[in-house]
């Protein structure tokens, strides 16, 4: 019964006109609370529901920022955005509680006195699209479900939409921050390495680095199915660093190129635990079978294609299949090489040369995760 309410109550919220799912009433920055404030907004979740984001004010006195792009699965075929089908693999509300940066530890923690990030202003852009934060716009998917019935499903897949919303938002709130930290883990961590370069061109005086969190392993021949269920080409700039690419020959890895060769004042960066479960998982169901491929092989096909392109990128590579760092307390004690992770992070964070952190040089290698 209850699942029964909660289909009738999405098809009640998809079929209403969006002007009227939300009327946004954006405060600006001054307005705001300090800790977590709900920002309205006129975007849309993937079911038609309205998208919302957050914003932590820092010390009055901070000139420091933050954007931080969550993450939550993706879906490109009917099943996968049905919700009334399986796989259920994406989140598909901004308010969920996976959705909520009260719920996030790890940098989120501004009272941890070993967070290089207390004292940021804090944006955190929710993920209910199912198109990592990159999808042009809605599509309509047609599948035949158990009972031989044909079904058809439409995904609003907004993330361009919604992210570019966010980030007028912080163009006109930010004119002059002293500095810039654009982070995403997951599904976020590629929203992060694209949009960490239109953060970069608007704020060309102010030094920007990116993290990308728990995605680095998903250069399959695959993808491409992605991309054009998401019309990802569509919202690409007119840089020459994506002159030729379409949602045929587009892979995770030109977001990371394209965004530091365009930018002089972007650093980017990778976290990825080397045998990544969800990685793994989400690989497959792209369409690699099982055993087909070795992850940290990717992992390391991923760092190298990168680093033969662009002038300077930093990687830390944990062991184990513990999936993203930055949203979890073990940001503070997961040490590889005896570099805690934390610490190599507040190297990156205040523009020292980290070096790149790797569990191959470990006793054990890559197959135990760090402390456990």
């Amino acid at each position: 019964m209850r699942n029964r309410i909660f289909s009738l109550v999405m098809f009640l919220i998809a079929s209403l006109p969006l002007t009227v799912l939300a009327q946004a009433d954006t405060p600006i920055l001054e307005e705001l609370d300090s800790g977590w404030n709900v920002m309205v907004t006129d975007g849309v979740c993937s079911p038609g529901t309205p998208f919302q984001f957050y914003v932590n004010p820092g010390p009055e006195e901070s000139q420091d920022l933050m954007v931080f792009f969550n993450g939550g699965g993706a879906c490109w075929f009917g099943q996968a955005c049905d919700l009334n089908s399986q796989p259920n693999i994406h989140t598909p509300l901004a308010d969920m509680a996976t959705n909520l940066p009260e719920n996030s530890k790890g940098i989120f923690d501004t009272d941890n006195v070993q967070n290089p990030l207390a004292d940021y202003h804090m944006v955190f852009i929710p993920y209910c699209t199912g198109d990592v934060h990159l999808g042009a716009g809605p599509k309509t998917y047609s599948y035949e479900n158990a009972a031989g019935e044909q079904v058809e499903v439409t995904a609003f897949h907004n993330g361009f939409t919604n992210s570019t919303m966010v980030l007028d938002w912080v163009y006109a709130n930010f004119s002059t921050p002293r500095n810039i930290f654009v982070a995403g883990s997951s599904a976020g961590a590629i929203g992060a390495s694209f949009y960490s370069g239109l953060i970069a061109e608007h704020y060309d005086q102010t030094p920007v680095v990116m993290l990308a969190d728990a995605a680095g392993g998903y250069n399959t021949p695959n993808l491409p199915v992605t991309f054009n269920a998401w019309n990802t080409a569509d919202i690409l700039p007119t840089w020459e660093e994506y002159a030729g690419r379409d949602n045929d020959n587009l892979t995770f890895e030109d977001f990371y190129i394209a965004s530091a060769r365009h930018n002089d004042n972007l650093t980017i960066g990778q976290y990825n635990a080397a045998n990544d479960a969800t990685q793994i998982m989400f690989t497959q169901l792209i369409g690699d079978p099982p055993g087909s491929f070795d992850l940290p092989q990717r992992i390391l096909h991923n760092y190298l294609k990168i680093e033969d392109a662009v002038d300077e990128f930093h990687s830390y590579t944990a062991g184990g299949d513990v999936h993203m760092i930055l949203q979890s307390d073990l940001a503070y004690s997961y040490e590889v090489e005896g570099v805690r992770f934390i610490d190599w992070l507040a190297g990156l964070v205040r523009g020292e040369g980290v070096g790149d952190v790797s569990c191959v040089d470990e006793p054990e290698g890559c197959v135990a995760a760090p402390g456990q």
